[in-house]
């Protein structure tokens, strides 16, 4: 729905520099569209890089008007509060955009679309985690029958760069000439592809069939690389299942933030040992034989915060404490990733 030629506007109020603007980045990382502005006033005057370390030109402003004045003709909300609701205080603004002429790309769980029945012939609402279609059927396996590679990104938490890692690896893949799909299951990855599942709006019966549906759907590539959700270490998670039960995936590549200890926002869980994370993912994807077997081929760790030196040291300790090829993708390259995809 996003032409890619279409100017937009991030909205990241009070966000940059926050795991909550995780939209926002991926968006000046990844996304096809030129980008106007960045909105939010606690950081007007800087630039994308100043936090992303890309973007110099792409300056930070106060208001929505200044992002209109730049050339906006799309505001992506690029934030998302806790819980991914819709507040209330962001209406007024909401309702000036669209009064404004902009569209609006809407990835919170509050469906948008309702609240403005009437636009402009060249306006739309896009309510990125609103499921499209029917409803799928429960999942029964069908990918298994797949001859292909289907790698999901798999991590030790939320929000720890598993679709940064994913799009990174199929990225190289793609200049390498080979055959490799990107297959998003959120809202970031649908906004930056066009494409996909907002698995989180499904509900439990249904989100494996979902998954099954889309990675059958993309059956004739030959490497598929399925964006992941959440982890089997937290507490409060409910995607990596269905993400692992659909896709019956067959490789998958651990994402983890080097010197994590604990998960972020839960002190009391502890990370443990990267090898016994691997062996956790490899043993419950087969489903004790059940399902198709699958392999942690390689390690995605985010060194960010970490400088040159001791990023180096922090993968060569990785690869050595689990015996998998390791690599920062975004630092480094995903090279690595890919060899081992396609070894």
């Amino acid at each position: 729905m996003l032409e890619p030629t279409k100017k937009i506007a991030l909205y990241a109020e009070a966000t940059m520099g926050l795991l909550n603007a995780k939209m926002t980045e991926g968006i000046v990382r990844y996304g096809q569209n030129p980008v106007v502005a960045i909105i939010d006033s606690h950081a007007a005057g800087k630039t994308a890089a100043d936090f992303f370390g890309i973007g110099a030109k792409i300056p930070i402003v106060a208001a929505l008007e200044d992002a209109i004045a730049r050339g906006a003709e799309v505001l992506v909300l690029g934030t998302a509060p806790s819980g991914g609701r819709l507040p209330a205080a962001w209406m007024a603004m909401l309702e000036r955009a669209i009064a404004a002429g902009l569209s609006v790309v809407n990835g919170l769980h509050d469906a948008l679309a309702p609240r403005f029945p009437t636009l402009a012939e060249t306006q739309f609402v896009w309510d990125l985690r609103t499921p499209v279609g029917d409803l799928p059927a429960i999942a029964t396996a069908r990918a298994a029958t797949l001859q292909n590679t289907r790698c999901l990104m798999v991590g030790t938490d939320m929000a720890i760069g598993k679709m940064t890692a994913g799009l990174e690896v199929w990225k190289t893949l793609r200049a390498r000439g080979e055959d490799a799909v990107f297959l998003a299951s959120g809202q970031i990855g649908i906004a930056i592809t066009g494409t996909g599942i907002p698995l989180d709006a499904f509900r439990v019966d249904h989100a494996s069939g979902a998954v099954e549906r889309m990675v059958m759907a993309a059956g004739d590539h030959a490497i598929q690389i399925i964006e992941g959700q959440g982890s089997l270490l937290h507490p409060g998670s409910t995607a990596t299942l269905p993400l692992l039960r659909g896709s019956c995936a067959n490789a998958m590549i651990l994402c983890h933030r080097a010197g994590m200890a604990h998960l972020d926002t839960l002190d009391h869980v502890p990370v443990p040992p990267l090898s016994e994370v691997i062996a956790l993912y490899e043993a419950v994807a087969p489903a004790a034989g059940a399902l198709t077997s699958a392999r942690v081929v390689a390690i995605a760790l985010n060194t960010r915060g970490l400088d040159d030196a001791a990023a180096t040291r922090a993968l060569a300790e990785t690869a050595d404490a689990t015996g998998r090829p390791t690599t920062d993708p975004v630092r480094f390259g995903a090279d690595t990733l890919a060899d081992a995809l396609t070894a």
